[in-house]
């Protein structure tokens, strides 16, 4: 099963926003507190270092004319990335942003995998 933290709803473009998006508009608006901020910057620059950044390696994957709504998933394989992931769900709590849990066998077309993450455009559903 594939695992991702996202908003339950969709934003402007009709995209879930995951939990760094919603961590960082967080920050964007200034309301982290500085301890908050600080595992922000902490954290992230963790992920930046043990984590293959997908548009490092395809600059156009999150491109919305291409690939519409693509996301990330966790892999199986990503566990111990998905354990480092509950500072940024307690910073949601505490702030009243809402943020499940989903996993799917199949959450879309891969256009991007790696070792512990892949890439998806969601299938249409209409």
């Amino acid at each position: 099963m594939y695992i991702r933290f996202q908003s339950p709803t969709p934003n402007a473009r009709g995209v879930h926003p995951g939990v760094f998006g919603l961590v960082n508009v967080l920050a964007k608006h200034g309301r982290l507190s500085p301890e908050e901020e600080r595992f922000r910057v902490e954290r992230h620059a963790w992920f930046h270092a043990n984590l293959i950044d997908p548009t490092n390696v395809d600059p156009q994957v999150y491109d919305r004319a291409l690939n519409p709504g693509a996301t990330a998933w966790f892999k199986p394989s990503g566990g111990h990335l998905v354990e480092r992931l509950s500072g940024y769900l307690e910073i949601l709590a505490t702030h009243r942003v809402e943020c499940v849990r989903v996993e799917m066998a199949d959450p879309g077309r891969v256009i991007y995998d790696d070792p512990y993450q892949i890439v998806v455009v969601p299938y249409e559903t209409g």
